[in-house]
């Protein structure tokens, strides 16, 4: 039967069968021969993936540009000047509700004054209709209706006059605000909002600068940053004292202790917080390189304005003195931060900003492990699949994951084994090499008659023929029967008993059958590597060897492997054979 496939679109659903043995074999087998190194094989392999009808599976390489590609789209799409036209519209819209607030005031002021005549004037024309509608006890006890009113007048316009000059205060404010954005926020700080509205974009935004600044530093500082700006320092202030302690206790020698640091202050580094001091190191050093990348992709002007902004953001000296001594200390593990040049036209504010410069981080710091990784120089458990699944998806990093089991999967089907520390193959990892090898070269082969050992003449041994000869003296007595029996009658005719004498006796012909003793020598000399020809010799002598040891047992195969010196070869040596490359020379 044929067989039949369905088609259907992905959809991230489906799951992308395990890698079995078999194909992992296949796949290294010629960098094995090439090399004769697993280990460089199966990064071989890594790097470059696998291409089949069978299945498809990408490389280190393929990932490393994939990264290159995603790091492209972000430079071309996106522009940092946002950052500081963000913060100038948050400014702008703050300062245009205050004063629509300032304005309300003012407006607020002229209303009551015009009520306010207007009351009096309907006052004086009907003075008996007021006085019998009037409230006597509405007045001070002992004081006349009009006298009451006079007080009222009294206290109003001293409202309205009270409204009128904090309007022209505000206003005279909003008017003298200078134009460095940095300098408007130092200025609204100590500043007393009409607006609520403009009060509550004002302390969003200082939330926006001392988040920036805080995660500048710390990871998953959102609860510390919330309490801050409700005015709560003090605890902060005596954690970044502490931390700067125990990194003078590092830079020291000393081993500080990081357990009391986080039984006093863990609750605030987040629902994850770090297990030891290096990992808060190593937290720090990518926060700070993501501030640091920020400032250095700017233009001059935009980060003298944003260092303004984040300049004495908490309220507390102190606090800023601990800051800066810590800023100080990180920077040293970070002197040259990457400077990214954006291009786009796409604006982001600052909070967008500081997480597409950590993914920015992120995708240079995982390019450079895979790089690392494709040339031996890496560990690929310590490659971060969280961030291979948010930078390139699910499909990558699974495809991660299975690299991870390549050798897991060929010692489970018991084809390498670990020996002394050093992975090699074992008798059957190298007998499916030799088949595979064999099959590469019937498969070039032209198509002649099967064949054998068998020699051209007949023999007392050897295996049994279909035809049959006469009998003679010292030939085995491997009596054909009907062919005797046949003789005899033909002799003496019918009837029984048959009569048999020696004449009539035919035996089964024998064809006669050896075994071969074959040498190969193989020339371990660099000359066969610098012709290419050491992969090809390599190839046709597993097949060689797998080919007489399946088909033909009792023949022996010998190897010698020859330079400056020969020596004899095993079979198991053949797939991780290496040419003497520091022998001159061939004998």
């Amino acid at each position: 039967m044929s067989n039949r496939y369905r088609y259907a679109c992905w959809n991230g659903t489906q799951i992308l069968p395990e890698l079995d043995a078999d194909t992992v074999m296949s796949a290294i087998a010629d960098d094995l021969l090439n090399h004769g190194d697993l280990e460089h094989a199966l990064r071989s392999l890594m790097q470059r993936g696998i291409r089949s009808p069978e299945r498809n599976m990408r490389g280190l390489t393929d990932f490393v540009r994939q990264l290159r590609e995603e790091r492209r789209k972000r430079l071309e799409q996106f522009n940092l000047g946002g950052v500081m036209e963000d913060i100038e519209r948050q400014l702008k819209e703050i300062v245009t509700d205050e004063r629509s607030s300032v304005d309300n005031l003012r407006k607020q002021a002229a209303d009551e004054q015009a009520q306010q005549q207007q009351n009096n004037t309907g006052g004086s024309g009907s003075t008996g209709s007021a006085g019998s509608k009037s409230n006597p006890t509405a007045g001070k006890q002992g004081q006349s209706p009009q006298q009451n009113q006079q007080g009222d007048d009294f206290a109003s316009q001293y409202s309205q006059k009270l409204m009128r000059d904090l309007a022209t205060d505000k206003q005279q404010f909003l008017d003298r605000l200078p134009e460095s954005p940095a300098a408007q926020v130092k200025a609204f700080e100590d500043y007393e909002f009409l607006s609520p509205e403009a009060k509550e974009k004002f302390d969003k935004l200082l939330e926006q600068l001392r988040k920036a600044v805080t995660e500048s530093f710390f990871k998953d500082m959102k609860q510390m940053v919330q309490r801050m700006s409700d005015g709560d320092t003090a605890r902060m202030k005596d954690m970044m004292k502490a931390l700067n302690e125990m990194l003078a206790q590092r830079i020291d020698g000393q081993e500080p202790d990081f357990d009391a640091f986080m039984n006093k202050f863990g609750d605030m580094f987040g629902p994850n917080p770090p297990k030891s001091l290096d990992e808060l190191l190593k937290q720090m050093r990518e926060q700070m390189a993501a501030m640091q990348s920020l400032m250095a992709s700017m233009s001059d002007e935009q980060r003298e304005q944003l260092q303004e902004l984040f300049a004495d953001k908490f309220g507390d000296p102190q606090l800023e003195v601990e800051m800066m001594r810590l800023a100080q200390r990180m920077h040293m593990l970070n002197p040259d931060p990457n400077a990214y040049p954006f291009r786009g036209d796409t604006p982001v504010d600052l909070e967008s900003a500081m997480q597409l410069m950590r993914e920015m981080q992120d995708i240079d710091q995982l390019a450079k492990d895979l790089q690392r990784l494709q040339y031996g120089a890496g560990d690929i458990e310590q490659i971060d699949l969280d961030k291979m699944r948010d930078l390139l998806g699910d499909e990558a990093a699974d495809q991660l994951e299975q690299m991870k089991q390549l050798k897991a999967t060929l010692e489970n089907a018991g084809l390498i084994r670990k020996e002394n520390g050093n992975w090699e193959m074992t008798p059957r990892g190298n007998k499916m090499i030799g088949q595979k090898s064999l099959g590469e070269i019937y498969s070039q082969l032209k198509k002649h008659a099967l064949g054998n050992h068998a020699l051209p003449r007949d023999g007392r041994i050897g295996e049994t023929a279909d035809d049959t000869k006469p009998f003679e003296f010292g030939d085995p007595f491997n009596l054909h029967m009907t062919r005797t029996l046949r003789n005899a009658l033909e002799r003496e005719g019918r009837g029984s008993p048959v009569q048999l004498k020696s004449e009539d006796f035919e035996i089964y012909r024998n064809e006669i059958v050896t075994r071969t003793a074959t040498v190969l020598m193989i020339d371990l000399s660099w000359s066969m590597a610098r012709r290419g020809a050491f992969h090809a010799a390599k190839k046709v002598a597993l097949a060689l060897h797998n080919l007489i040891s399946s088909q033909f047992p009792r023949d022996s195969l010998y190897m010698v492997g020859f330079s400056a010196y020969a020596r004899e070869l095993k079979a198991h040596e053949l797939p991780q054979l290496h040419w003497d490359e520091y022998m001159l020379g061939t004998n």
